[in-house]
Order: C-alpha cells, then sequence, then structure tokens
C-alpha cells in the first residue's frame, strides 16, 4: 500500500463523499422521475454509486480515515461532497442539471487518479459512469428543448458548484498539490477545461445559453481545499441520518 499525501486523501474524500450524496439523491428520485425508464435508472445508478463508495471507504481506511466518520458517523460541515448536492430544490429539470454536472465531475476527477492499485477498481467504476454520463446528456438535450429556461437558470447555478469540487483554475501543473504529488495524472486546471468544453459543445445548438455561467469559480481566496467548495454550507441532519442509517440501525441485518 502506497502512503498519499494529504491533498491526495482530500481529494479522495471529496469524490467519496461526492459519490454517497449521488447515490442518495439518485434514491430519492428513484420513484419521482417522469417515466418508467427513468425510475429505474435512478435506481440502478443510487445502487452502483453506493457501490463505488464502498471501494473507497476501503481505500480512505487504509490511508487512516476512521471507518465510522467515513460512513456518516460526522457533523454535515465535515462532508466533502460538491456543493451542487447539498439540497435539490424544484423538479425534473432543476434535478437532471444538478446531478448530471456533479456525476461528471466526480467521474474526471477519479479518472484523472494515476496509482497502479487503483486502476482496476477505476476502470470498473468507468464501465458504469459511461452509462450515467450518456443517458445524463441525452435528457438533459431533451430538456434543453423543453424547458431551455430552467434548464439554463440551474446550471447557471450548479456549474460554480461543480467547478469548485474539481478545484480552482489556478491549480495548473505548476500549483496544483495533487498532481505535483505524482496522485493524479492531469491538473485541475485541465479537468475543468475538458468539462467546461463538455458542456459548451452539449448545448452550442440548444435555446440553453451558458455565457453567463461563472466558469472562472471559484475564487482561490475562498476555496476550502479540504471540502472543495467557496460556498460554506452542507447536507442537512435529516440527509445524514438517512445515509447513515441511523434511523433504523436497531433493524439493519447483521
Amino acid at each position: 500500500m502506497t502512503d498519499w499525501s494529504e491533498p491526495a486523501v482530500d481529494y479522495m474524500q471529496a469524490i467519496a463523499d461526492t459519490k454517497i450524496l449521488l447515490g442518495h439523491r439518485y434514491a430519492q428520485w428513484s420513484l419521482a422521475g417522469p417515466s418508467l425508464e427513468d425510475d429505474i435508472g435512478g435506481a440502478g445508478a443510487a445502487q452502483e454509486e453506493i457501490g463505488h463508495v464502498r471501494q473507497l471507504v476501503r481505500k480512505l481506511e487504509e490511508q487512516g480515515r476512521d471507518a465510522d466518520w467515513l460512513n456518516g458517523d460526522r457533523k454535515p460541515e465535515e462532508f466533502a461532497n460538491a456543493a451542487s448536492l447539498d439540497q435539490i430544490d424544484g423538479d425534473w429539470p432543476e434535478y437532471l442539471a444538478s446531478i448530471a454536472p456533479t456525476d461528471r465531475a466526480a467521474w474526471y476527477m477519479l479518472d484523472a487518479i494515476d496509482q497502479d492499485d487503483l486502476e482496476g477498481l477505476i476502470t470498473k467504476m468507468g464501465e458504469d459512469e459511461y452509462f450515467h454520463l450518456e443517458y445524463h446528456d441525452a435528457r438533459l438535450e431533451t430538456l434543453a428543448a423543453e424547458d431551455p429556461e430552467t434548464i439554463q437558470a440551474t446550471l447557471e447555478e450548479t456549474l460554480p458548484q461543480v467547478l469548485a469540487l474539481i478545484g480552482p483554475a489556478e491549480h495548473d501543473e505548476s500549483a496544483d498539490p495533487v498532481y505535483n504529488a505524482g496522485f493524479t495524472d492531469r491538473s485541475v486546471a485541465e479537468l475543468r477545461e475538458a468539462f467546461a468544453d463538455h458542456y459548451r459543445e452539449l448545448f452550442a445548438d440548444t435555446d440553453v445559453s451558458l455565457e453567463d455561467v461563472d466558469w472562472d469559480a471559484p475564487p482561490i481566496e475562498e476555496w476550502d481545499e479540504t471540502r472543495r467548495r467557496a460556498s460554506g454550507g452542507a447536507v442537512s441532519e435529516e440527509d445524514i441520518t438517512q445515509i447513515s442509517g441511523k434511523q433504523n440501525e436497531l433493524f439493519a441485518m447483521n
């Protein structure tokens, strides 16, 4: 086992926490989509994300993180998930425009990890993520035609939050501590560019404009390097109770 640098551990923690919340949000919407196909897709994605989390938690335990803490026994402000998942207000368009870019960013971050002992694990996760991301893009294109105003307004809020998860624009190859530690093979600046290019291309021929998105977010002086966000805020206590299973822990099968 290779010891990771502290920035690398925090980087992986942010991916794992974001995946915990992705699984939770997918599960919440698995009976609230506009079609049975969407419900089934959400349920399947929830199961896959939680499976990813279990694997990442084991790796974080190996780096010295406490198992109970990793599995949700902590305060809301100790979670390092993308701020776009703290709370999703609205209906199906708002949900998709929050979930989709967050899932893509978490995958880009995971795919950038360059560690031999994680290669097989990440490859398997990528097989799952391929279908998540293809589905998201197809649904976003449909919603961009049906409700461009809502998609645009939601993305103007969520894209900067997701960019904060990836990291500040100033973290190029010379300044990115995770890249410089040899943990990733791409800098934050490169990931941000790929992420922005994807969504500009996706919506190029639609009525959704991304001109007012703050693509420079977050300001580096406001960025929390541990929680990978600039806005403060956190998930709710209710979400944590559900994630950790405390409410019904007496009924758990041992």
